[in-house]
């Protein structure tokens, strides 16, 4: 006996509905996007085939900037790892809440208990997670080694990582012997490459979270030291004379391939247009020491020159954001939080604007929002300190007059017109000390060795052409 059509009907529905929810592909209108934060770790801004280079190789990186939106003129907001990671982690300059130094050990003076990311700071996961979100970290963590600080008690659901900054990329434990990888929700895995394992971990997570809202933390430690590469990808790059930019060509070549992996497990479940994707690196590239290259910028990490701070930043989001979109605005890394959680508060049950001072992005895309005219961006970080408005850079630190440089025509910082400038220099100098003044006292310091060594590399020459 055939069914009524409207019996018929609903039963196809109700079929189709089931079918959907088991491959985790349909959802109900109101449900919003997931997000994936892809972090690297002391890549150069010059190193992507999308920023100007013709030796490394990055087709996957490089593909996700076309299929969405370039920020060319983006910045974080500290030039070394953990400060910068609790900036863009809280969506707060971590300065003003006392994170002005890299995490190191214990400072005589010290309480080691506030030795991390401050207990009363939400991170994204914590937000994600308060709106029905399952949230995960893959990889490094550098926001503190205490329990108090793990990531399972700062919002993360899962975590498959280690505490500290670096680690080898062919054992399970960093230079010190420590930092075994730790996981919350299975034993874990011998070591192959930790570049690999970590790409194979953000898939797990995707696979296992498909049918769910997911904020998944992909934190890589590529291209950071210790400089070790898999010899098939050295391979590749025997072009290139320098051992050491041999080496980070290799790693920067693996990191991309599993950037690719992530993107590849979307596409197989159908999550890739409704999953928000940003790429950036954690602060600019350390040059000597890895053999990075942060040109047409100068400078490097742990400055407050350009290469140490401005960043290659790539937000994707297939058929929601315009393909290869090259957006000029100055923005910062503080903007991914309010972005991710304005997207996921579809119900408006936090206040952004009252939260965050940085844009959400896409308002920025959309030319809804932009840094006005006369609005500053500041930057401090042990022994200096930075203001930028209208294009025109100060920086200044203890052994010199304050630099100044006009972006706008010199953006590789050759040329210092601060005194053919001098009440311009003399009112961004007077607003940089009215903000510092505000700032409270940090929570911890690093060794004062890193004091010298900072200033030193101001003095330092970078190379501002590709090779």
């Amino acid at each position: 006996m055939n069914l009524p059509n409207t019996i018929l009907l609903f039963f196809i529905l109700i079929s189709s509905t089931l079918f959907s929810n088991e491959r985790g592909v349909k959802r109900d209108d109101k449900t919003p996007p997931n997000f994936i934060l892809i972090v690297a770790d002391d890549l150069g801004y010059g190193d992507l085939g999308i920023t100007g280079t013709t030796q490394l190789k990055t087709p996957n990186i490089d593909k996700l900037a076309k299929s969405g939106v370039f920020f060319k003129n983006a910045y974080v907001s500290a030039p070394v790892c953990s400060p910068s990671r609790a900036g863009f982690l809280t969506g707060i300059n971590q300065v003003e809440f006392g994170y002005d130094n890299n995490l190191g050990g214990n400072q005589p003076g010290f309480d080691p208990e506030y030795r991390g990311l401050p207990i009363d700071q939400k991170t994204i996961a914590d937000y994600l997670k308060e709106l029905g979100y399952t949230t995960g970290l893959v990889g490094k963590w550098h926001l503190g080694y205490e329990d108090q600080f793990y990531p399972t008690n700062r919002g993360f659901d899962e975590f498959w990582g280690y505490r500290g900054g670096s680690h080898s990329y062919f054992s399970g434990v960093d230079k010190n012997g420590k930092a075994t990888i730790e996981c919350n929700y299975k034993t874990p895995q011998p070591i192959t490459y930790i570049t690999d394992d970590k790409g194979d971990e953000c898939v797990g997570f995707i696979e296992r979270h498909k049918k769910e809202p997911f904020f998944l933390y992909a934190s890589f430690n590529a291209p950071h030291t210790p400089m070790q590469a898999l010899k098939k990808d050295m391979a590749l790059f025997d072009f290139i004379e320098d051992e050491k930019r041999r080496t980070y060509a290799a790693m920067v070549y693996r990191l991309d391939l599993n950037v690719g992996k992530i993107i590849k497990k979307l596409e197989n479940e159908s999550l890739l247009e409704n999953t928000v994707i940003v790429f950036l690196s954690d602060n600019g590239g350390p040059v000597k020491t890895n053999g990075s290259i942060n040109a047409p910028y100068n400078g490097k990490k742990g400055t407050l020159y350009e290469g140490g701070i401005h960043i290659p930043f790539i937000m994707s989001w297939k058929n929601n954001l315009s393909k290869g979109k090259i957006i000029s605005t100055p923005i910062t890394s503080l903007s991914i939080a309010p972005t991710f959680i304005s997207l996921a508060d579809y119900n408006h049950k936090i206040n952004i604007k009252e939260t965050f001072i940085s844009p959400d992005l896409i308002s920025v895309v959309n030319g809804n929002t932009s840094r006005s005219e006369g609005t500053s961006m500041f930057w401090k970080f042990t022994i200096s300190a930075s203001i930028q408005e209208n294009g025109w850079k100060l920086i200044r630190i203890p052994d010199r007059l304050p630099m100044l440089f006009n972006l706008s025509e010199d953006i590789s910082e050759q040329n210092d017109v601060a005194l053919q400038n001098i009440e311009l220099t003399k009112s961004l100098l007077k607003k940089l000390g009215e903000w510092e003044v505000s700032l409270p006292q940090p929570l911890f310091m690093e060794n004062a060795m890193w004091k010298k060594v900072q200033l030193h590399q101001y003095d330092d020459k970078y190379p501002i052409t590709q090779p």
